[in-house]
């Protein structure tokens, strides 16, 4: 849905739901929304609403002059809106209970559009208002609107082009608001027992906001199929990364296994070695069988045969290095089995294809069947 900060929304919901007027009438934050039933909302319950503008309790305070009106309005495209009326601002010593410029400022780059409504009777020039806007234009430039609200109490043509020549002009003085292709509508409120000669382009201002509805719905609509086909990849690339992740494992694992059963096996035949020794052929045979003894005469004899070949002062470095090359095959298998990475179990990857196949069936289908049908609201049928 659409989100506009603004602070003009009688003429688009026909419905009085702001008051209006030359003084400085809100401190705080207003969101105006259509819904079934007439109803203020406070701080808390407007976010409940709205859990998406959550970010904005990072401004300490601010939610104490958070609310919400709910209308019932049905006019236009009103129950595709929501408005954000932003406080009034004035200069001076005036304080405000929570930072309101970083607050405005945050809200706009959430919103849709942001309108800027000069009012010739008000504080519109103030230095915090166009410091504010200054700051939007930086990122979200496209998104700013200038209107010279309450156009009709500015007095004769001749009163009402100074206003604006001294907007402009101050405009002007600010590189970032100093832009090409600058437009300023004037609005105001038709009062049928006060008629108006001046020009109210109000209906400009409806205009705007549904044709941003629709670009709205055409953004969200391919924003749908971007983030549709980001999650497949990402899917698809945690797959295929999970698989190399289990061959990984494999491979750690048998290093961890070959250097554990080395690091165990050698100082076992080592010491068994010299107990085999202890004993002759024929015990060997009568006690494993000539097969087995044999066998194991023979790996002993080998170790044995080494033993012997090494000189005696040097069998004490001998066993030292030994025992430190055992350690660190010991060491070394327990290196490798820390580092095998954590894979995914059968039913991770099986909901993980799943999500898979029903965005790929379900979302990406009915998102083209909503893009063919609102087409066909805006184009010929002959165009289908």
């Amino acid at each position: 849905m659409p989100h506009f900060i603004c602070r003009q929304r009688k003429r688009y919901a026909e419905e009085h739901i702001q008051k209006a007027g030359v003084a400085i009438e809100t401190q705080g934050f207003t969101f105006v929304t259509s819904g079934r039933k007439r109803e203020s909302l406070t701080g808390n319950a407007t976010l409940h609403l709205y859990p998406h503008f959550r970010p904005i309790l990072e401004f300490k305070g601010a939610m104490d002059y958070l609310t919400a009106e709910i209308s019932t309005s049905k006019q236009k495209k009103f129950s595709l809106v929501t408005f954000v009326d932003t406080p009034g601002l004035v200069d001076g010593d005036m304080v405000y209970p929570f930072d309101v410029n970083a607050a405005i400022t945050w809200l706009g780059e959430q919103a849709d559009l942001v309108f800027v409504f000069f009012d010739p009777m008000g504080q519109a020039l103030c230095k915090r208002t166009l410091n504010i806007v200054e700051k939007l234009s930086e990122t979200s430039g496209d998104k700013l609107r200038f209107y010279l609200s309450k156009a009709d109490e500015a007095g004769k043509d001749t009163d009402r082009q100074r206003v604006m020549m001294q907007i402009v002009q101050e405009l002007c003085r600010r590189p970032g608001l100093n832009k090409c292709g600058f437009d300023m509508p004037t609005i105001y409120i038709p009062n049928p027992q006060k008629p108006s000669r001046c020009v109210n382009q109000i209906d400009v201002v409806c205009e705007t906001i549904e044709k941003t509805i629709n670009q709205a719905v055409q953004k969200t609509l391919d924003q749908l199929e971007k983030d549709c086909d980001l999650i497949c990849s990402t899917i698809s690339s945690r797959l295929e990364q999970d698989r190399a992740d289990v061959t990984h494992n494999k491979s750690v694992r048998l290093h961890s296994f070959l250097c554990g059963a080395l690091g165990i096996f050698l100082p076992a035949l080592f010491i068994l070695s010299f107990i085999v020794n202890t004993f002759s052929q024929e015990q060997l045979d009568e006690l494993l069988g000539e097969g087995p003894s044999r066998t194991l005469f023979v790996f002993t004899g080998i170790i044995m045969y080494i033993w012997d070949w090494i000189p005696e002062d040097g069998q004490v470095l001998f066993v030292i290095v030994f025992g430190a090359f055992c350690y660190l095959l010991l060491f070394l298998a327990k290196y490798f089995a820390g580092r095998g990475n954590k894979t995914l179990t059968k039913k991770e990857k099986r909901t993980m294809a799943e999500y898979s196949d029903y965005i790929q069936d379900i979302v990406k289908t009915k998102k083209g069947n909503l893009y063919d049908w609102y087409l066909q609201q805006c184009a010929a049928e002959s165009d289908f």
